[in-house]
C-alpha cells in the first residue's frame, strides 16, 4: 500500500506520545479469520524474518518464489473447475485474474470471499512473498507465490497472460489494501483487458477511504494523489499545481499517502501553500497504536515537526474554502503555480485553467515575477 519498503504493514509500532485528538483502535474486536489455525500470529507478532539468500522452496505455503520460476506447471490435481461454487460465496476463480483486496494491518479483517479466491488461484502474486505468506498462513492457505512489483511487472507480463490463456487462475494483491491503489498490477490488468482475459477483484480494505471517513472531513468529492514527490521542488510544485486548480475550481478533500519520515517537511510545505485549512493525519490504521489527529495545517505541522511518526501514514485536508471571483483571481492563480514551475509552464498552466488568451497570462506572469 505504502512507498515505505521497510515498513511491515502487519507489524505494531511504538506507541505515539498520546497527545492531541486521538481515536485509538478498539482492542479484542477483530473478529478472527473465516478459518484460523490453531496458534494463529497475532498481531502483536514481530515481522517475519528476512528470507534467506538459498533458493526457496516452491512446495512450501506462501514460499517467495523467483519471477519466472515454474511459470507453466500444471495445476494441482484435484483442483476445483470453473464451475465450482460453495455455498452462498461467489467463486472469484472463473476470472483469469482476480484483484484481492487484503487488511491493512488486521488480520481479522480478510473477508470469505477473499479467502476463497486465494484458495482457488493457482498463482497468487504479491508485492512481498514474506508479507503475503503470513497471511496465507492465517487464512490456512497452500497457495503458490511469486513476487510482482515495479521493477518485473512489465517483463512478467507475457508470460502471465499466456498462463491464464492456458486456464489458471491468477490472484494479485497488494502488502496491504486494495491492488493497484499506490501499488503495482495497473500495466498487468490493462494488459488482461486488452488480451480479452477476464478481470475481476473482490473489494476489501482501504486505507485512504478508512481514513477519510474517520477524519472529520466533508466525504465528497474528493481527490487521492497517492504520494507527493519526496523531494521538496518537485513536491511544491506539484502542490503549485493543485492550488491552481483549486483557483479554477476544484473543491474536494485532499488526500494523499506519505512515508513518516516526510510527513513533518510535507506538512511544512502543506501548511505554507494551502493554508491554515483543517486537515487530519490518520496512521497505523486498524492496528493497535491507530491515531487520528485533527487539526489546522500549521498546528500539525508543527507538532510532527517536534514528534516524529511512525508507521503507515494517511494525510488528509480539507477543501478549499469559498473565495468567489476576486479582482485578482488571475495574480492569485499566477503567484500559486509560479511557486513551482517556470514562468512560462506556470501561464500554460493558468491560461488553460482559466481560458485566458496565453499571451496575456505570460505578460501578467512576467509582470509578477520581476524582481523588486
Amino acid at each position: 500500500m505504502h512507498e515505505d519498503a521497510s515498513t511491515n504493514p502487519f507489524q505494531d509500532r511504538a506507541a505515539g506520545d498520546g497527545r492531541g485528538d486521538v481515536t485509538p483502535a478498539a482492542q479484542g474486536e477483530a473478529a478472527p479469520g473465516p478459518t484460523p489455525a490453531a496458534g494463529t500470529p497475532s498481531l502483536d507478532a514481530p515481522s517475519l524474518d528476512a528470507p534467506s539468500l538459498g533458493a526457496p522452496n516452491l512446495d512450501t505455503p506462501g514460499a517467495p518464489t523467483p519471477a519466472g520460476a515454474d511459470d507453466d506447471a500444471p495445476a494441482a490435481a484435484g483442483e476445483a473447475g470453473d464451475d465450482a461454487e460453495t455455498g452462498t460465496v461467489p467463486s472469484a476463480g472463473r476470472a483469469g485474474l482476480v484483484l484481492v483486496s487484503t487488511p491493512i494491518g488486521n488480520l481479522g479483517d480478510i473477508s470469505a470471499r477473499a479467502v476463497a479466491a486465494l484458495a482457488e488461484a493457482d498463482l497468487v502474486l504479491c508485492e512481498d512473498t514474506r508479507t503475503t505468506a503470513r497471511l496465507l498462513e492465517h487464512c490456512n492457505l497452500s497457495v503458490r507465490t511469486a513476487a510482482l512489483h515495479e521493477h518485473n511487472e512489465e517483463a512478467r507480463i507475457p508470460a502471465l497472460l499466456a498462463q491464464m490463456r492456458r486456464g489458471r487462475r491468477i490472484a494479485l494483491v497488494s502488502d496491504a489494501g486494495t491492488p493497484l491503489v499506490s501499488d503495482p498490477g495497473y500495466r498487468l490488468v490493462r494488459a488482461a483487458i486488452a488480451g480479452g482475459i477476464a478481470v475481476d477483484a473482490v473489494p476489501g480494505a482501504n486505507a485512504a477511504l478508512t481514513a477519510l471517513v474517520l477524519s472529520g472531513l466533508p466525504p465528497h468529492p474528493f481527490l487521492f494523489a497517492g504520494f507527493l514527490p519526496p523531494r521538496q521542488a518537485a513536491r511544491r510544485a506539484a502542490l503549485g499545481q493543485l492550488r491552481a486548480a483549486e483557483l479554477a475550481g476544484l473543491h474536494a478533500t485532499l488526500i494523499w499517502h506519505e512515508a513518516p519520515h516526510r510527513l513533518a517537511e510535507t506538512l511544512a510545505d502543506l501548511a505554507e501553500m494551502l493554508g491554515a485549512r483543517p486537515a487530519a493525519v490518520a496512521r497505523e490504521l486498524t492496528k493497535r497504536f491507530q491515531e487520528v489527529r485533527r487539526d489546522t495545517l500549521p498546528v500539525l505541522a508543527a507538532h510532527y515537526a517536534e514528534h516524529a511518526a511512525r508507521g503507515e501514514i494517511t494525510v488528509l485536508v480539507g477543501p478549499a474554502p469559498d473565495e468567489g471571483p476576486a479582482e485578482g483571481a488571475l495574480d492569485d492563480q499566477l503567484r500559486a503555480a509560479l511557486a513551482g514551475h517556470s514562468v512560462k509552464d506556470a501561464a500554460a498552466l493558468v491560461a488553460a485553467a482559466t481560458g485566458l488568451p496565453r499571451r496575456v497570462v505570460y505578460g501578467r506572469a512576467l509582470e509578477l515575477s520581476a524582481p523588486g
